[in-house]
């Protein structure tokens, strides 16, 4: 494992396909595939609160962002530890707000109703996932 060079965070940032696995309570692995972003930073994911990723997280901090790249052999396999935010609760809250944000990122196109995405993100009970990486393994940066 090796630290996030300025080329990986770049790579990370054209990406939002992943593979989120985090750790079930007996200690195996829990997978989900998720849209992300990568802020340079962090990766941001949209979840809700009853899924088992969330309540893994909750539990253990520790998962692993697996990006995906153009094909099978450009990928980055990335540590991190997990913030869990706080759930929507109602229209257009903060929560609701960095969630429109998120999809907004990752579609390249702004909501067309943000009204009906802050009631869904309220009904659906909704939060992002901040993962703060930690470590990089695999070669997905190298193969454009």
């Amino acid at each position: 494992m090796a630290e996030l060079t300025d080329e990986v965070r770049t790579w990370l940032k054209t990406r939002h396909q992943a593979v989120l696995i985090t750790l079930r309570a007996n200690g195996a692995p829990q997978s989900s595939n998720v849209g992300t972003t990568f802020d340079g930073t962090d990766f941001h994911v949209s979840v809700t609160a009853s899924r088992a990723k969330t309540r893994n997280l909750l539990r253990d901090p520790r998962a692993t962002m697996h990006v995906l790249g153009r094909n099978f052999w450009s990928f980055a396999s990335v540590s991190c530890t997990a913030d869990v935010g706080a759930v929507s609760t109602a229209p257009g809250d903060q929560p609701g707000q960095a969630l429109l944000a998120l999809y907004n990122t990752i579609s390249d196109v702004p909501h067309p109703n943000p009204a009906e995405f802050f009631q869904a993100m309220v009904d659906e009970r909704r939060l992002v996932l901040t993962l703060h990486p930690l470590s990089v393994a695999g070669n997905g940066w190298q193969a454009r």
